[in-house]
């Protein structure tokens, strides 16, 4: 027993390392300058750079306005994730509440023909979905961004899964005592549904924090520029003899990250219950 348990452990570490090493590797990196880097490949100790890089990336003015910074990105970022998260929720909710509490023709073929939608991802609909938010003249704006990537087949089936784990006798109390569709729906399933929503949204923000095909599609403003592109920015600027500031580059991937760390850290306990409780 001592055996497995200490073999266990073994390969626990061992996965702990494998997942830790490239961004304390990174984060070791981001500490030196560019010109060290180039020179010397990745760097295995703390240089004397961090606190000029960090503020560098998060103050200075780049791009080719000159005008954006790293915390004009986070915004942006945050404002991605949030709404792209946000937005999943509320409208996964309501598409499950009516698949489960509203008894209308081909409800379940409804739900089936959303859940077949996950066949299909990002990159398939990518151009008919750019099409439709041109047309609607959404190109560089944040609901451009956010609104076209809410409709969520995963989070539709997660709500219809919970939502059909609600005892009926809650449904005909709630009659009783008059309750409507919508009163139900507030002042019942959303308390109920804590776990599940905070799940759904740490899957939700972190996915929508590190979207970048879709960001670099839909905006050529920098001012709408998200962390994820701005580090695929500062490793297009090889011209001639300038070299590419890595240094920057590895700084913002670890603000990049921390983020949905604390997203994650916050809500673990409710990640956890919601995905793998079984009484609802």
């Amino acid at each position: 027993m001592k055996r497995i348990k200490f073999s266990d452990h073994v390969i626990l570490l061992a996965g702990v390392f494998f997942m830790v090493a490239p961004v304390a590797l990174a984060f070791l990196t981001s500490t030196h300058d560019a010109v060290t880097i180039y020179k010397s490949g990745m760097q295995f100790t703390f240089g004397d750079q961090f606190l000029q890089n960090y503020e560098t990336v998060l103050t200075r003015a780049g791009g080719f306005t000159k005008e954006v910074d790293g915390l004009v990105m986070l915004k942006n970022s945050l404002i991605l994730g949030l709404g792209f998260a946000i937005g999943k929720i509320i409208i996964s909710m309501l598409a499950a509440y009516a698949i489960v509490y509203f008894r209308f023709p081909f409800a379940s073929l409804c739900f089936w023909v959303i859940f077949c939608t996950l066949l299909l991802p990002l990159e398939v609909r990518i151009l008919p979905s750019y099409e439709i938010v041109q047309g609607l003249g959404m190109v560089n704006t944040y609901s451009g961004l956010i609104v076209p990537l809410i409709a969520s087949a995963t989070g539709t089936f997660f709500f219809r899964q919970f939502f059909l784990s609600v005892p009926d006798e809650l449904l005909e109390a709630a009659r009783i005592d008059g309750a409507g569709p919508w009163k139900f729906f507030i002042d019942i399933l959303v308390p109920l549904s804590k776990t599940m929503i905070a799940a759904i949204f740490i899957i939700m923000f972190v996915y929508g924090w590190n979207q970048y095909l879709w960001p670099t599609l839909i905006t050529t403003e920098e001012s709408l520029f998200t962390l994820v592109r701005g580090i695929k920015q500062i490793m297009q600027v090889w011209i001639g003899a300038q070299i590419p500031d890595f240094n920057e580059a590895m700084a913002l991937a670890i603000l990049a990250m921390l983020p949905p760390v604390v997203i994650v850290v916050i809500f673990q306990s409710w990640f956890i219950k919601g995905l793998v409780e079984s009484d609802k």
